[in-house]
């Protein structure tokens, strides 16, 4: 087995740990902008530290960082924060497995971006996949209480929370690549290291000085949470830092295509530890939109 598919899999994991855990944060004591910073906040200081030790033992050269690097980096940490926030309302919203669902259509959002954006070719089989994706989308979209749907249904506050977040989280995707690779290094893992510390510390500071301004209880909350925030950072990091490094050694499309376990994952964690209802059209629309996925990335 390849080093990058492990690499994957443990990233989905810890990605799936961390947003159980903002389930619970934002559930119970901390607003969705709280489980937010308890991500950043609990794991900048430890990435800072582990970067500089790792720069220091392999006697490796400090990169320049430019703007094109503070560019990147500001503009997928702070998509990234926005998509964050989106996912833990939603789960207020909704239950874990649809959050966790609605989410993994950056794949798809991705597509688009670079068509709009980039003008990259879209091949008939993609188109394909895309209104797939789109038929998943309009399934989960309605609440599960409903049985006959109307055209007004689709349209929530469940559903704006999901696509927003989905297309955030390709917004930081392709920019924090762009930041990435903006750094002249031959050494993945310090290139990926460097620019998680970077975006985390980026992220951290905005994220005290908004709450501070709006919701100031909820920086004092986050630290009164510790005991379960603190891990919220530790799996963050963790989770971040793979998929930095798998995406360095393979391309970016089997990466997102073995990361589509993480539905599975959410899945087994909203029946298993949250014991939610998952209800049938739930459930066919998870597989609707997890089919629309994996065939749009297999023929990338």
């Amino acid at each position: 087995m390849t080093l990058w598919i492990p690499i994957t899999l443990a990233a989905a994991l810890f990605q799936t740990l961390r947003f159980m855990l903002q389930r619970q944060l934002s559930v119970g004591t901390l607003s969705a902008g709280g489980a937010t910073l308890a991500r950043f906040l609990y794991s900048a200081p430890l990435v800072a530290v582990l970067i500089m030790a790792y720069m220091a033992l392999t006697g490796q050269a400090w990169p320049e960082f430019g703007l094109e690097f503070w560019i990147y980096g500001a503009t997928g940490g702070l998509a990234q924060i926005i998509a964050t926030i989106c996912v833990v309302s939603l789960f207020k919203a909704r239950n874990f497995a649809v959050g966790i669902t609605f989410k993994n259509t950056e794949s798809i959002m991705a597509l688009l971006v670079g068509w709009v954006v980039l003008g990259d070719g879209v091949g008939p089989w993609a188109i394909a996949a895309v209104l797939l994706g789109v038929v998943g989308v309009l399934i989960l979209s309605a609440p599960p209480e409903l049985v006959h749907i109307r055209p007004r249904d689709l349209m929530n506050r469940a559903s704006a929370l999901g696509l927003t977040a989905g297309f955030l989280f390709a917004v930081s995707g392709v920019t924090y690549r762009g930041a990435s690779l903006s750094l002249d290094l031959d050494d993945p893992v310090a290139r990926a290291g460097l620019t998680l510390a970077a975006v985390t510390a980026m992220q951290t500071v905005a994220m005290v000085f908004w709450l501070q301004w709006r919701d100031p209880g909820q920086v004092r909350a986050v630290w009164n949470a510790r005991r379960v925030a603190i891990w919220v950072g530790l799996m963050s990091m963790a989770g971040s830092f793979c998929w930095f490094l798998a995406f360095t050694l393979q391309n970016a499309a089997f990466v997102k295509a073995v990361g589509q376990v993480e539905l599975i994952f959410s899945a087994l964690a909203s029946v298993l530890v949250f014991r939610e209802a998952v209800s049938g059209r739930e459930w066919i629309g998870m597989a609707v939109l997890l089919a629309s996925i994996l065939m749009l990335i297999s023929v990338l």
